[in-house]
């Protein structure tokens, strides 16, 4: 199973307001393989030196960079902590405390010391999802399957889950055609089908509460729709596998499962174009990151995208959205296209973090504002 800790909007709402003399943001790339791990420990500990460096070479306190160094090498140390990783790892800290993201995503490796946080990176975790379930949904079998990103899929036991409708109905099967009252004939099999559905619901709230990652049916009506009417995950997937999961191997769930999360994903790029397109001709667009800082500062940004892997150092006022560049990363400047997305959450707007390709005109990133700027 891929151990994954994506961050709630809260979580990543607390990171960005965060402020203080020294805040380090480190993105690395780990592995699910636990016996593959001890390469991403020692590139943490080599990230980490580069962090500590920048901190010195600005003339931060040693009494403020030793906390900081105490408790990133107390991470390394943890050997239960790494046991269970993802596909990368997110950590800031502070010289208080130190919190750490596993993440399903393929991020590029980053070390950023400043007043704030570096945090582009994670929103790609929330808004362009790359690991989804499977839920196997037959009458005389139940899967959970776990898609891994570029991993292969692999069934996911989950405590509580039933085996099958019979189990739930307490018979040998669910399709008898005697009555009891009303439990019996059509009817009764709806009844029982629902009451299974409902089972498997209550089974995954424990696993799936707090997650962010589609959830995609493999069914077949009535199944399918039952399903659909007593789910309670806000991301269960409108697209399904629409085929009977039985006996369909965890690979082939999988692999028609990654094409859902493909079109997801091209979905939320292709609106974001489309309305791109139509509030540019009125002035409310732009793919200038001076005019979208301004506007971020005043709330003006309804969503806007950013290249995930593109850091500009640099300064923006507080005040007025004013940019100042700087040529290289220090502790003393920050991610300019980091700050912009972190000012359009606090004010409530969206942020999509995409490959450059992925952007209006291939730029840094694009906006699309509430009133025009």
């Amino acid at each position: 199973m891929l151990y994954v800790d994506i961050p709630t909007q809260s979580e990543i709402g607390q990171l960005i307001a965060t402020r203080g003399e020294a805040l380090v943001s480190i993105y690395l790339t780990t592995t699910p393989e636990t016996q593959h791990i001890d390469a991403a420990r020692t590139r943490l500990k080599q990230l980490a030196g580069q962090a500590v460096a920048q901190l010195e070479e600005v003339g931060v306190a040693k009494r403020t960079i030793w906390p900081i160094e105490e408790q990133l090498d107390d991470l390394l140390d943890d050997d239960d902590f790494w046991r269970v990783q993802a596909n990368s790892l997110a950590i800031f800290v502070t010289p208080e405390r130190l919190r750490s993201y596993r993440l399903p995503n393929h991020l590029s490796e980053t070390v950023q010391v400043s007043d704030r946080f570096h945090v582009k990176p994670l929103l790609r975790a929330v808004s362009m999802p790359q690991h989804a379930f499977v839920l196997a949904l037959a009458e005389n079998e139940l899967r959970l399957v776990e898609v891994l990103g570029d991993q292969p899929a692999q069934e996911v036991h989950v405590q509580g889950l039933p085996k099958d409708a019979a189990s739930v109905a307490r018979t040998a099967n669910v399709n008898s055609r005697s009555y009891s009252g009303r439990l019996g004939g059509g009817e009764g099999q709806k009844h029982h089908l629902r009451q299974y559905c409902r089972a498997i619901d209550t089974a995954l709230r424990g696993l799936l509460s707090g997650r962010q990652e589609p959830l995609i049916l493999a069914a077949t009506d009535p199944l399918l729709s039952m399903y659909r009417s007593i789910n309670s995950y806000p991301h269960l997937a409108e697209t399904a596998i629409v085929t009977s999961p039985v006996r369909v191997p965890a690979h082939e769930l999988g692999a028609q499962a990654r094409e859902i999360l493909d079109e997801i994903n091209a979905a939320s790029v292709a609106a974001f174009g489309e309305l791109y397109s139509a509030r540019e001709n009125e002035g409310r667009a732009t793919t200038q990151v001076a005019r979208a800082a301004r506007a971020a500062t005043f709330g003006a940004v309804d969503t806007l995208l950013v290249d995930i892997d593109n850091v500009l150092p640099g300064l923006v006022d507080e005040t007025t959205g004013e940019i100042t560049f700087d040529e290289s990363d220090s502790a003393v400047s920050y991610g300019v296209i980091d700050e912009i997305a972190g000012r359009v959450i606090a004010n409530g707007g969206k942020v999509i973090a995409v490959r450059r390709a992925d952007i209006p005109q291939e730029a840094e990133l694009a906006a699309v504002l509430r009133y025009a700027i």
